[in-house]
């Protein structure tokens, strides 16, 4: 796994535990820390996170060399 897909799936899974957040206790995490969910910073956050996701995607089909027998 390369450095940029593990960074993608490290901020696919923070998004995910903050609509969890969302959810669960009606805490936006994001809104919180950058003053409120449309400030600039945080839009900024919820895009990077939204393109995180979007380059999760070709995880799913990634085929894993190491996961794959070699038939001799």
């Amino acid at each position: 796994m390369t450095v940029m897909n593990k960074v993608a799936l490290i901020i696919t899974i923070i998004g995910a535990l903050n609509w969890g957040s969302i959810g669960l206790f009606q805490f936006d995490l994001v809104a919180w820390i950058s003053g409120g969910a449309s400030t600039a910073l945080a839009r900024i956050i919820y895009t990077v996170v939204a393109l995180a996701g979007i380059w999760c995607i070709a995880l799913l089909f990634d085929r894993d060399e190491s996961m794959v027998e070699h038939k001799a």
